[in-house]
């Protein structure tokens, strides 16, 4: 029975990655959308400075945390961010969209402060932050895109309920593994530059 079980988990591993790369040029477009916001927060930075305050309030709700509280933070904020960005999308895949492009702005709109402050070298400290982070991200809204587009199949219901399952299948076994990881990484690196 034990060996069963082991199978199907691994059967259902093989399942999820089958899935996120038959999903590959919905995650690709959500990757690139990102890219391209990332450039607009930084080089438009002065168009977004109402960010600061948002970037303030995160601060301050983060500040006192010792490092196992910052990785339960920053592991819930990140499942929070991307289980309603695969789930929202469902609506045409829109929501993923508009998360890729204000993650994106956000993004380019700290790594201009951190370049105007420290130059270019702080993105290198930056970067171990988002090496687990961003391709979870980029998985599940890329899922979430995919997932909007069962209104074009012939069998709409049954594209749906597969899409939907597969989905959830790639968001347990492979999405929240790279976040856990990412808070890890993310939590010692913030509590070590603090």
């Amino acid at each position: 029975m034990a060996v069963k079980n082991k199978k199907e988990e691994g059967n259902k591993f093989i399942l999820a990655l089958k899935y996120i790369w038959e999903s590959r040029s919905y995650i690709l477009m959500i990757f690139l959308v990102f890219i391209i916001f990332s450039f607009v927060g930084f080089f438009f930075h002065g168009q977004f400075t109402f960010l600061d305050k948002i970037l303030e309030e995160l601060i301050r709700k983060t500040e006192g945390m010792n490092v196992w509280q910052l990785m339960v933070f920053i592991f819930f904020n990140n499942v929070q961010s991307a289980i309603f960005g695969m789930v929202l999308g469902v609506v045409l895949g829109v929501f993923p969209l508009m998360n890729a492009v204000s993650n994106g702005v956000v993004l380019g709109y700290v790594l201009e402060k951190s370049y105007s402050v420290f130059g270019f070298w702080e993105f290198w400290r930056i970067l171990p932050h988002g090496i687990f982070e961003l391709p979870a991200i980029f998985i599940a809204l890329g899922l979430g895109t995919r997932l909007g587009m069962f209104i074009f199949e012939k069998q709409k219901k049954k594209e749906l309920r597969k899409r939907i399952y597969l989905s959830f299948l790639a968001f347990v076994l492979i999405v929240v593994p790279l976040l856990i990881i990412a808070a890890i990484i993310e939590g010692f690196l913030v509590s070590f530059y603090s």
